[in-house]
């Protein structure tokens, strides 16, 4: 399997994926992984020459405008080929000395001496990095002991810069102060009065420490005043990303290597592959590299549309795809059993290559701290400066202005009353809230306009939901609008969505859901239900449960068996029915929070038109399989998750526990789980958009979704002390109340319907990534 064929497994092909195809290639030619092991902690661990063949394939100088002698391009090149990089580790400090010095020497160059570093960068004649950092724990470059000091015409250097890439160097930028003012100066090994020592890392790359008392021509300060900060941030930041996309080639690889090996592997006779406890693991890892590839795409969508968001952005994607690549790799490690916890095998090269890349730059537990005070520091700026959009070009607008008019409309028109309910509202009670939504346009946020939708693309569709789940905005009965209406829009006749789609967008017609039975739950293929046809009508008898609000609707949508002689798959169809025929009869279930959201729904001699068959005759379970993606794909709505995250911060504010450090890395934790929720979520969201049909994989979103959704809630409860078992009520700051234990009691049925879970990573575990039955 090549790099760019491994995207078949991992998601949409990536912005630049030919330049990580390029990128394979050459690193194929130039430096196998038995060449990495050679120059493992031997100084500087890494060789001149190869450093030369990656700057001549213009590895050294993808960022640099084209005026300057670069290419031009921008950061995400540069990721593509990071992502190769993370596929096959090699020695040389490509992050460190060529993606550092690219992203800080152009904006200096009109310095003789940087506009000659900068050449010889470009050419991989000059290998230099950028010395910044001299306490454990430092993010940025802020504060800054390292001093320089004029004497006549030339400058004193005093300091220690700590882990700085590359040893070997020609030399580094180091970053001082002259005075209050920031300065970058030039300086070289064997400068007098320069100390370098080594580090070898776990990995076996070697990064060095400069002890610096050193008296140097002014030439060599090359930059100063503000602009030194800005510039070596921002490379900083990017850097960070692009650290990132080698952590992500390395997950693609330490999966596919996995994989592969439960697939060959044979124990007992079968392979090991064929344990579905083995299977499940690998469900949860292929849905974390699934998640890295999202959230580090949407990460940098996010800076290249926002580029104010950098910092903030690059925080996140490093903390959250660095714990989850270090978790991924000790998970191969222990699935390969012995032989991973070899020097032999590839596994561990991988593992510790994480690790390096993990701990420099920025620590995951640093960076997760960094991003919490830049998002509510974000946040507020937002809300000085946005300014609500008009009109209803919604893509067109930039997220901001379409999340102020959305903000606005709910403070104008949201019922108060109704605001942050802990429980499933009845149609009675949010019908109002229906009206407003459907004159407004705003009830189909995903469905085409010409059938009355908005249309919204993925990230606005986010913006939809947070600013609903923030408000407090109650869930609607919404079974017409999330799987009927698609269904209906891909499958129906002209006729039926002529008829069916105004009348859900107007509220004329409430649907439920009628697929589980007693004894065929996830196993739709044992429903029982028959539809016989008798004329131009059909006539069903049966029974369906869990049916949720049945009670409220006026119609269901139902799987129904309409041909006993084929295998159980092939003889199932989709029909429309309308609640009010004679012979139905709805029974009310009530649920474990005490309410009746579900019910029975019993069919004795049913007469419905056959006009209202969906698609061809025993055509249903091919809808059905459809309509369960989107079913899916609405579980895997960061909504719920956002809204018991929006609970959590309620109940924070009211017991003040956001003084309490440890909760505040509890909630930066769940922040960025959300945040990686959400960028999976856009994947399948942009595919419903485009019209085109799920791909197995969005069973992987499912999981995620209710199981990041059952931890925050799990969260509310631990963080609410006594008051996690009461069942009366606790006062918010807004005025509201909380129920602590309801929306974890809430959360548990998110697991099992839809098809539970556990069948979720069976579907995933045979119809993605082809591991055997037996």
């Amino acid at each position: 399997m090549t790099a760019l064929d491994s995207f078949s497994l991992f998601g949409p092909l990536p912005r630049h994926a030919e330049f990580m195809e390029a990128a394979s290639g050459i690193l194929a030619q130039v430096s196998p992984l038995a060449r990495l092991r050679a120059l493992r902690g031997a100084s500087p661990g890494w060789e001149d020459a190869v450093w030369r063949t990656l700057a001549e394939a213009g590895w050294t100088s993808v960022t640099i405008p084209e005026a300057q002698g670069g290419l031009g391009l921008d950061i995400e090149v540069l990721g593509a080929i990071a992502t190769a990089a993370g596929e096959s580790p090699l020695p040389e400090p490509y992050l460190g000395a060529g993606a550092m010095a690219a992203l800080v020497l152009p904006a200096f160059s009109a310095h003789p001496l940087a506009a000659e570093l900068l050449r010889g960068a470009i050419a991989g004649t000059t290998a230099l990095g950028l010395a910044w950092q001299e306490n454990p724990g430092e993010l940025i470059p802020t504060s800054v002991s390292t001093s320089v000091d004029l004497e006549g015409d030339r400058i004193r250097l005093v300091g220690v810069k700590r882990w700085v890439s590359p040893a070997g160097a020609t030399g580094w930028l180091v970053h001082a102060r002259l005075g209050e003012s920031p300065t970058l100066v030039w300086v070289q090994p064997g400068d007098p009065g320069v100390a370098v020592e080594t580090e070898a890392r776990v990995d076996g790359s070697m990064l060095c420490s400069l002890q610096l008392d050193a008296l140097l021509p002014v030439s060599r300060m090359i930059a100063q005043g503000n602009e030194v900060d800005e510039v070596c941030q921002q490379a900083l930041e990017l850097t960070r990303l692009l650290q990132c996309s080698e952590l992500y080639g390395i997950a693609r690889r330490v999966y596919s290597l996995t994989l592969d090996y439960l697939k060959t592997r044979v124990q007992f006779g079968r392979p090991i592959g064929a344990n579905q406890a083995l299977q499940h693991r690998m469900v949860d890892a292929y849905v974390g590299v699934m998640v890295c590839g999202a959230l580090l795409a949407d990460s940098y969508r996010e800076v290249r549309d926002e580029p104010r968001s950098l910092a903030r952005v690059a925080a996140l994607a490093k903390a959250r795809i660095a714990e989850r690549v270090i978790a991924l790799c000790r998970e191969a490690v222990q699935l390969h059993g012995a032989i991973g916890y070899t020097d032999e095998y590839d596994v561990g090269l991988y593992l510790k290559r994480a690790l390096h890349l993990a701990a420099w730059l920025g620590s995951p537990r640093n960076l997760q701290a960094r991003y919490l005070t830049l998002r509510q520091q974000s946040s507020l700026a937002a809300q000085a400066d946005g300014q609500a959009a008009t009109g209803d070009d919604y893509n067109a607008m930039s997220d901001e202005g379409f999340r102020m008019m959305v903000r606005g409309f709910l403070r104008a028109h949201y019922p108060q009353h109704l605001r942050h309910v802990p429980r499933r509202l009845r149609l009675h009670e949010v019908r109002e809230w229906y009206q407003i939504l459907s004159r407004k346009g705003w009830l189909a946020p995903a469905w085409p306009r010409e059938h009355g939708g908005m249309a919204l693309s993925p990230s606005k569709l986010l913006v939809f939901f947070e600013e609903m789940e923030g408000w407090g905005a109650a869930r609607l009965p919404d079974q017409g609008i999330i799987n009927l209406g698609p269904v209906l829009i891909q499958h129906g006749t002209p006729q039926q969505k002529a008829l069916y789609l105004p009348r859900i967008l107007s509220g004329e017609d409430i649907w439920c859901q009628g697929y589980s039975e007693p004894n065929a739950g996830s196993d739709l293929a044992s429903l029982r239900t028959e539809a016989r046809l008798e004329g131009d009508r059909y006539i069903v008898n049966g029974q369906k449960i869990w049916t949720t609000l049945a009670h409220d609707a006026n119609h269901i949508f139902a799987l129904v068996r309409t041909d006993k002689t084929v295998k159980p798959q092939a003889g199932i169809s989709f029909l429309l029915i309308d609640l009010k025929t004679p012979g139905v009869t709805i029974r009310p279930i009530t649920n474990i929070v005490d309410e009746q959201e579900f019910c029975e729904v019993f069919f004795e001699d049913v007469s419905v038109p056959a006009g209202n068959l969906v698609g061809e005759l025993n055509m249903g379970w091919t809808i059905a399989k459809d309509l369960l993606g989107y079913e899916r794909i609405f579980a895997g709505s960061p909504q719920q998750s956002r809204q018991a995250l929006h609970h959590l911060e309620q109940l924070a504010e009211s017991q003040s526990l956001f003084e309490q450090p440890e909760f505040c890395q509890t909630y930066a934790q769940l922040l960025g789980a959300v945040r990686e929720l959400e960028a999976f979520y856009g994947l399948y969201a942009d595919i419903v958009r485009r019209g085109d049909l799920l791909p197995p994989s969005v069973s992987g979103l499912k999981i995620l979704a209710t199981e990041t959704y059952v931890r925050i809630a799990r969260e509310i409860v631990r963080w609410a002390d006594e008051a996690g078992g009461t069942w009366s009520g606790i006062p918010m700051t807004d005025g509201t109340a909380l129920v602590p234990c309801a929306p974890f009691l809430q959360s548990l049925v998110t697991t099992i319907y839809g098809g539970s879970n556990e069948i979720q990573r069976n579907i995933v575990a045979k119809a993605v990534l082809g591991l055997p039955s037996r």
